[in-house]
């Protein structure tokens, strides 16, 4: 079992005609519980921040404007996967056999990433190397 998992939320785009990634946050989680409920926090916080309930007390009136039905709609993606628990019980078993979880959405402009992967996985990583070197 793995005991410690690192998590990371970037969003990206094209600028200038390159991609470019901006990380939206990034934890180290104790647990594979607590890795959990980082991702699917941030995935909600991402959808309320993209699409936020338009009578919110923040928001001024117009501010808000509905996009082309044509557009991926990512909060609602988001929220989905938030939602669905045989989902997440996959991401847990992944996450558990040391391997590395990608969820990723997106739309016409961005592509959001939740990334997770076990701490003790990526230790293991890096030292394989040095054990199938031939020696001399």
């Amino acid at each position: 079992m793995h005991d410690e998992f690192l998590c990371h939320v970037t969003a990206y785009g094209v600028c200038d005609g390159r991609r470019i990634g901006v990380p939206l946050g990034t934890y180290r989680a104790p647990t594979l519980a607590l890795a959990l409920w980082w991702l699917r926090d941030r995935a909600s916080w991402m959808a309320e921040r993209l699409d936020p309930q338009p009578e919110s007390e923040h928001i001024p009136p117009g501010a808000l404007v509905p996009v082309a039905d044509t557009v991926r709609d990512v909060p609602a993606l988001l929220r989905a996967w938030c939602a669905d628990l045989d989902r997440q019980e996959l991401v847990a078993d992944e996450l558990a056999g040391g391997r590395l979880v990608r969820i990723a959405v997106s739309d016409d402009t961005t592509e959001y990433e939740l990334l997770a992967e076990s701490v003790d996985a990526l230790r293991m990583q890096r030292t394989v190397p040095a054990l199938v070197l031939p020696v001399g």
